[in-house]
């Protein structure tokens, strides 16, 4: 499958900023089962400075915001082929061992709420697969998929504990639940085509687990599937922090405001 992306973030700032750094991750990754075909992307409001390759194989782009800007653009669009293997990416490479992603983070350290949804898990460990699907079914029961409950600073056992949360909420429950049985787990973020919309509400997110004879392994826990050619990925990590689109700071804005367009859709080959 073709898909074609076009994702604009503008930020508008109360007032001029007098100083501001932004670190992008939005090109999306040549790995098993996907290839960049053609990606672009413009900035308005602000100077690329640097490029460069993360320690997660993420290609990441350091810009500068221009002094007195009041408002910074950032627009990509390109076109990736995609294939369904099945949510199987593959024997580990770059440049984090594995024994990394069995590490916790403050946002995916499991409590007494995790540890509740793991305690559902009736798959023997000796069948990781089965495991790991029975996991995101159950975050899934537990935590409704339900938009402004929580933020990109929620915790998995703050997401538990309230009971309900986004993708990125599901994939820091599944990771943390993952790496407390002993399985490396990371973070993606990227795009995903809905069958029934061009236009999306926001990008993606989902987890990947490491599993023995397969590799790494995709879970969508808000969609109950494993990933599939309607999927991109642009970045890994061990947790939101490390994969998050855009982050950075500024001096002098005041408040700001964020918009997002997205649009991911299919493009048809002329035979």
């Amino acid at each position: 499958m073709r898909l074609r992306i076009e994702h604009t973030t503008r930020y508008e700032f109360a007032q001029p900023v007098a100083h501001g750094l932004q670190r992008l991750r939005l090109t999306p990754k040549n790995t098993q089962g996907q290839k960049v075909l053609d990606w672009q992307m413009r900035l308005t409001g602000a100077v690329a400075e640097v490029e460069y390759e993360d320690h997660n194989h993420n290609r990441t782009v350091l810009v500068s915001v221009e002094p007195g800007a009041t408002f910074v653009e950032v627009h990509c669009e390109g076109l990736v082929a995609t294939a369904d293997n099945h949510g199987v990416l593959g024997h580990h490479s770059g440049h984090m061992p594995l024994w990394a992603f069995l590490a916790q983070t403050p946002l995916t350290r499991p409590g007494p709420k995790v540890r509740a949804i793991m305690a559902g898990i009736d798959v023997p460990r000796d069948e990781p697969l089965a495991l790991l699907h029975r996991l995101s079914a159950l975050v899934l029961e537990a935590v409704a998929y339900v938009p402004g409950e929580t933020d990109v600073h929620t915790s998995a056992e703050e997401a538990a504990t309230i009971g309900a949360g986004v993708c990125q909420d599901h994939a820091h429950i599944f990771i943390g639940a993952a790496r407390a049985l002993g399985i490396p787990a990371r973070y993606v973020s990227g795009y995903l085509m809905m069958d029934d919309r061009i236009e999306q509400e926001a990008g993606h997110a989902w987890a990947e687990a490491h599993v023995e004879n397969l590799g790494w392994v995709g879970f969508d826990i808000s969609n109950g599937i494993s990933p599939d050619e309607r999927y991109v990925r642009v970045a890994t990590g061990r947790d939101y922090g490390e994969a998050a689109p855009i982050t950075g700071m500024s001096y002098g804005a005041g408040e700001s405001l964020l918009e997002v367009r997205l649009a991911v859709e299919q493009q048809h080959v002329e035979q």
